[in-house]
This record gives structure tokens, C-alpha cells and sequence, in this order.
């Protein structure tokens, strides 16, 4: 089962479906993270090429894990953490698939970093030893981490470097009952492909992530937990289109563009 969010071309509000194909099965709750949630589809079915995917979340907080794979940490020249290197994304820098990724002025290198993100399902805090930690999760979906690199070099800590608007496209679903072990991520820009790894590479795999994380912060339903990118991270100009494709999830598509200077008025 994969969940999509999209516009509803009656309403023109987001809506919630099941997607199988080309048909979108659309959900009566506006919420699929109730607790309590008939996920009995509607029998009316929309079709997914007429309709305008959004970000099939809208977290609280992205939990993002950097140094997740050694090659990676090795070509940024960074040694490897003893505990997962945790930082965080605002809810403001998430956009959907097919949205443009803006290229702020303030920064001339701006990097594609493509990582398998899980979708918290119910809250989790303090998971117990005893706990199944992937218990507590919905599904999976697909991260772009996009990175102001020389920003992330200048300033030491990663905040303003991971931040700006658009610089966390998710989606385009969120995938159910995978196992997220043991999949296929990879980056491909202008359909070169960039990045290729393995979760099962990870030195910290998603069950330990997630109880290490319970016990830092209350992780609510609907965050995100970026899990790390593979090496090969390289740099994004106007003009690009970035894929990011995850095994058994699907492919997060996003074109590059420069930013506009327009104030926007309070």
C-alpha cells in the first residue's frame, strides 16, 4: 500500500489517497495518522496524472542523520561519529515532488544529498530495549537533504546550511510494510546517476535511529527521520533536474532554479 497527498481538483484542498498505478483511491480522513483511522478507500478513483502531488507529509520536525555512511563521511574528509550525528530541518524547507528547489544567493554551493526517510506513525518517547522501534512507523518515503555546502564548511554547525526554503523535498508516497534494511537508494541529476548506496550500509540502521532518537526527543506522528546520504553528493545548478529513488518507494523529482529577492509582505 503507498499513501499519496494531492490537490483535490474539486476542492482544490489536499487530500489524502491510496495510490495503485495510475489511480488514486482517495481517503475520506484528512488525517491518516489518527489513531483510530478507517483507511477504507472511496470507490470514485481520481487519476494520478490529473492531479498535483504535495509532500505526503507535513512534519513537526525532520530528524536528519549526518556521517550515516562511511564512503560519504570519508569524501567530505570527516571521521566517523560513535553515536549517531543528529541535527534538524524546519518544517518550512519541505516541498513537494515536482516543486523547484531554489538556489539562494547567499550561497554558491548548493549540494544534492539523496536518503531513505521514515515516517513516524504514532508518538515515541523513550522506546524501550524491549520495544520493536519499527513499530512506531508508517511507512517510508524519499529525502532530498539539500545542502548549502560552503555555508555548512563556514559555519560550522549545520543550520543555516540545511535550512532555506525548498531544501527538503519528500515523497512523491509514502510506502508501506517495507523493509527498510536493505534498499536501494540512488541520486541521479539530469538522469546521471550521482549517488548509489545500500541501507544495510549504514552504520546505524533505521531500529537503532529511532530509539536513539525517542530518547533525545518526543518523535510525533508524521515526522521524519532523514537517515543518512551515500557518498557521491555533488553540487546542484539552475537548469537540473534531481531524482532521488528509493527501492519499493518511488522516485522524488525536482528541477533547480535561482531564487527570487521578491519580499514577501507580512
Amino acid at each position: 500500500m503507498k499513501f499519496c497527498r494531492y490537490i483535490d481538483p474539486t476542492t482544490r484542498a489536499p487530500r489524502y489517497g491510496i495510490i495503485d498505478g495510475a489511480e488514486i483511491y482517495p481517503l475520506e480522513a484528512e488525517n491518516i495518522f489518527a489513531v483510530e483511522l478507517d483507511r477504507t478507500p472511496l470507490t470514485d478513483t481520481v487519476n494520478a496524472s490529473d492531479v498535483m502531488l504535495m509532500s505526503p507529509v507535513t512534519p513537526s520536525k525532520i530528524v536528519c542523520v549526518g556521517r550515516n555512511y562511511r564512503e560519504h563521511a570519508a569524501e567530505l574528509g570527516n571521521p566517523m561519529p560513535d553515536e549517531p550525528l543528529l541535527f534538524l530541518k524546519p518544517p518550512s524547507a519541505v516541498v513537494g515532488t515536482g516543486a523547484d528547489i531554489e538556489l539562494p544567493a547567499a550561497s554558491s554551493r548548493i549540494e544534492h544529498e539523496g536518503e531513505l526517510g521514515v515516517v513516524i506513525g504514532r508518538k515515541a518517547r523513550r522506546i524501550a530495549d524491549a520495544d520493536e522501534p519499527l513499530a512506531y512507523v508508517l511507512g517510508y518515503t524519499c529525502v532530498n537533504d539539500v545542502t548549502a555546502r560552503d555555508l555548512q564548511r563556514r559555519d560550522v554547525q549545520f543550520t543555516r546550511a540545511k535550512s532555506f526554503d525548498t531544501f527538503c523535498p519528500i515523497g512523491p508516497l509514502i510506502a508501506i510494510d517495507l523493509n527498510p534494511l536493505d534498499l536501494r537508494v540512488e541520486t541521479r541529476v539530469n538522469n546521471q546517476v550521482r549517488q548509489q548506496g545500500r541501507t544495510s550500509q549504514m552504520a546505524f540502521p533505521v531500529p537503532f535511529l529511532i530509539r536513539y532518537i525517542s530518547h533525545v526527543m518526543t518523535l510525533e506522528p508524521g515526522d521524519v527521520i532523514a537517515t543518512g546520504t551515500p557518498a557521491g553528493v555533488g553540487p546542484l545548478l539552475a537548469g537540473d533536474i534531481v531524482e532521488i529513488e528509493v527501492e519499493g518507494v518511488g522516485t522524488l523529482r525536482n528541477g533547480v532554479r535561482a531564487a527570487t529577492t521578491a519580499a514577501v509582505a507580512a
